[in-house]
């Protein structure tokens, strides 16, 4: 039950626009798609479908991604300064709403795709459709998709690389009591 919560306060809150998005812009349904993959990531798992892992560390492997992905882009839009084809701001590259796509994309395959290649193809379909979207509403360019692009792949890449190498060993523990995170490591 209280992961079904989790997922739930999750998809409502990648579906509901607060009230700065709604004076800014309209919805577009690429507002809600560029969430899809990784929501699927968390309902597959609440499905059965998903990683043997445990729920915690999927959720801190796709919290993970989102974060490095949100950061580099954050900090790229704020140095590059292009301006979007439709004038609006400055704020064009890299594609806010490709990274998040292809960041959930890389975890969907990450988390489904040995046992369930369709999946996969099927994420990353639908990052290809919210980028091509992105591109049709000239909200960016193409360069702009294919960067924003590239970092979700690449965010997801790097959370998974380092849960393979880092986590997996013997050197490193990892606690989550609810309230805290520790993190010890030994150096042999």
């Amino acid at each position: 039950m209280k992961h079904a919560l989790l997922l739930l306060a999750f998809l409502i809150a990648g579906v509901i626009p607060n009230q700065a998005q709604t004076e800014t812009r309209s919805s577009t349904i690429d507002d809600v798609a560029q969430h899809l993959p990784m929501a699927s990531v968390l309902v597959l798992k609440a499905c059965g479908m998903g990683s043997n892992e445990a729920w915690a560390s999927t959720l801190a492997t796709c919290a993970a991604t989102y974060l490095i992905g949100t950061g580099t882009t954050w900090a790229l839009k704020q140095t590059t300064n292009e301006l979007r084809p439709d004038g609006r701001d400055r704020h064009s590259l890299p594609s806010g709403h490709a990274m998040y796509a292809f960041a959930g994309a890389t975890a969907l395959r990450h988390e489904c795709g040995k046992k369930y290649p369709w999946i996969a193809v099927a994420g990353y379909s639908v990052a290809t459709l919210v980028a091509a979207d992105r591109v049709r509403l000239r909200r960016h360019y193409t360069h702009d998709v294919i960067c924003g692009a590239a970092i979700g792949a690449l965010s997801g890449e790097l959370t998974y690389y380092i849960k393979r190498r880092l986590l997996r060993s013997k050197n490193v523990d990892i606690a989550f009591t609810g309230q805290t995170l520790n993190v010890r490591c030994t150096i042999p």
